[in-house]
């Protein structure tokens, strides 16, 4: 399409670069390949010329840290059994399991308001920097805790660090780039979601089984940490606040703030509306694979190959459909939305409300099913994480136009508690 589109408006000079001149006194042979190609070339050199690289690896370093990030959350539910089995740990009940969520999300709760009041007033860089190497340290230090209370103080840590992250790094996106440009971009940024969230279970579980020691899947996401802090300092660019959209407002109180927020009625609704989603993906994430496989083991019964059923293998096949129900539903999300916004004035609310809507239904059935046959289960729950992915950049590209850009870390970390 882009080389249709380039053919009939190409410059005599993109011609010269690629065509050499036909000998005087005769007649060049007709070359369909070469036709057809020369325009090509121009299009994808124009399109680097015409890259701000500055931007692009800006982007390349958020998508990265936001994929790291997702894994480091998902790794130790790749793990529960493993975690639940280890001796040091004494783990008699399942509720000491929910505990380490509990505890990481209110660490995250607490401290986003923080970040989000610093992110607006000071510099983004170093406030990532510094919440990526608490939150990479906790993680690597808590991998060698064995008392179960000092794990989870290390796991509420983590809370912390990641906090930084999730709040500040949707501001800068939105400093960069704005309206269809924007909604692509996050789309992209949120594709990390999903796709993290899979790889966690999967790297979790197969490390774990490698090593024959669960602590060591826990000691991956640090490593990736630290090369994330890296780029961050040294080739991250943090924009003007409000650059992209041509603002220059000064911050205001934090007071005038809330204020601010809460009488946007349409950032209070999406609000509400994204707490609901953030609480199923939670649960699904947190208990997907041990429900699944609790299901798996229970239709089972006595039957011969049983013992084939792990946690493992389960936590690997669920990291995998995540995986791939983030990487059709998030991009789809945004695309179709960006299609009907053009014609509907409120198309992205309700782009989310509909496949918020027919996720419930399938999401329920999938997880009944898994007493029946687990095959159905993983493929029911690749549907509703499809129609649930398809909101997390919709969701944030809303809070970016219905907030002003000195109010955006401020606006984003309410949206997380």
């Amino acid at each position: 399409m882009a080389a249709a589109r380039l053919a009939g408006r190409a410059r005599a000079e993109d011609e010269d670069l690629l065509v050499p001149p036909p000998s005087p006194g005769r007649e060049e042979p007709i070359n369909t390949t070469r036709d057809a190609n020369r325009f090509m070339f121009p299009s994808i050199t124009s399109w680097w010329r015409h890259l701000n690289k500055g931007k692009a690896v800006t982007v390349i370093v958020l998508v990265y840290v936001n994929l790291i990030n997702y894994m480091d959350r998902s790794t130790v539910a790749g793990m529960l059994e493993k975690i639940k089995q280890d001796k040091n740990f004494n783990i008699t009940q399942d509720k000491y399991l929910g505990l380490l969520q509990t505890a990481f999300v209110a660490c995250y709760m607490l401290f986003a308001p923080v970040f989000g009041y610093l992110g607006d007033r000071h510099s983004r860089k170093w406030l990532l920097a510094i919440g990526i190497s608490f939150w990479s340290l906790s993680t690597l230090i808590g991998s060698f805790m064995h008392n179960f209370w000092l794990f989870l103080m290390f796991r509420a840590l983590v809370g912390i660090g990641e906090a930084s992250y999730s709040v500040v790094a949707p501001a800068i996106i939105s400093d960069l780039f704005a309206k269809d440009q924007r909604s692509s971009v996050l789309a992209l940024f949120y594709f990390a979601i999903p796709v993290g969230t899979g790889l966690g279970y999967i790297v979790g579980s197969e490390v774990a089984g490698a090593t024959d020691d669960w602590r060591w899947g826990l000691r991956v996401t640090p490593i990736m940490g630290a090369l994330a802090v890296f780029m961050i300092i040294f080739i991250m660019q943090d924009p003007e606040r409000g650059a992209a959209d041509g603002s220059k407002l000064k911050p205001t109180s934090p007071i005038s703030d809330l204020k601010s927020l809460v009488r946007n009625k349409s950032y209070v609704f999406a609000t509400i509306a994204f707490t609901c989603v953030c609480y199923v993906a939670g649960a699904l994430m947190w208990w997907g694979p041990n429900f699944a496989f609790v299901g798996a083991k229970a239709a089972c019964g006595n039957k011969a190959n049983c013992g084939d059923i792990t946690l493992a293998n389960v936590s690997f096949k669920f990291g995998i459909v995540m995986t791939l129900s983030g990487l059709l539903g998030v991009p789809a999300g945004s695309y179709i939305s960006q299609i009907i916004r053009h014609q509907v004035p409120n198309a992205d609310p309700i782009v989310c409300a509909v496949t918020l809507l027919v996720s419930v239904p399938i999401l329920f059935f999938g997880f009944v099913t898994a007493n029946y046959s687990l095959s159905l289960c993983y493929g029911l729950t690749f549907f509703a994480g499809l129609l649930l992915n398809a909101n997390w950049s919709i969701v944030s590209d809303m809070t970016m136009y219905i907030v002003i850009p000195t109010r955006r870390g401020v606006a984003t970390a309410t949206q997380i508690l």
